[in-house]
């Protein structure tokens, strides 16, 4: 009797642990398209609207720092998902898998967000001091042609990075259900 209710103890335990795994699996996921949503098709637009704050300047500060803070979550985000989306597969499969097709999608994810934050973020963000107010900057300055083709790049990352997520998500919704 005590050996069954050790073994069903056991069992028991490693369900919590794969349920907790699985879930840190796809919360990762659901903060980082989550915030990718949020930011893109509500702060963005919200921030630039003359009614809410008066200046580019500003709005661009406001998303200059979310976006930031976005791309480290989304990175801690992405490492969460590979880790735990690899014990998920040594312990259901008996391997981890690292170059299934999900742990690929995450890897590219979090390759084109460092691009975006040591890349273009990086040469944005040194434009932006160059030009201290970017309104009052000349449309033809070559700092802001350059600054508004780097804007292009980093939109096109982002849009990139939410596009694999959807994919991702799709892929691990099928791989679990």
């Amino acid at each position: 009797m005590a050996r069954r209710l050790s073994m069903y103890n056991v069992l028991f335990s490693c369900e919590a642990v794969m349920s907790l795994i699985r879930f840190l699996m796809l919360l990762s996921l659901v903060i980082w398209i989550g915030g990718l949503i949020f930011f893109a098709f509500v702060l963005a637009p919200t921030v630039f609207n003359p009614a809410i704050l008066p200046t580019r300047q500003l709005a661009g500060n406001v998303v200059n720092r979310s976006l930031g803070i976005l791309h480290w979550m989304a990175i801690c985000c992405g490492v969460v998902f590979a880790v735990t989306s690899m014990i998920d597969s040594r312990v259901v499969n008996g391997v981890a898998e690292p170059f299934a097709a999900r742990h690929l999608l995450i890897y590219l994810m979090i390759i084109l967000t460092l691009v975006s934050v040591f890349g273009v973020g990086a040469k944005m963000q040194v434009l932006r001091q160059q030009m201290v107010m970017i309104d009052e900057v000349p449309h033809d300055d070559p700092r802001r042609l350059e600054f508004n083709r780097l804007h292009v790049w980093s939109t096109r990352i982002e849009g990139t990075v939410l596009v694999l997520g959807l994919a991702l998500l799709y892929l691990t919704a099928r791989r679990l259900s």
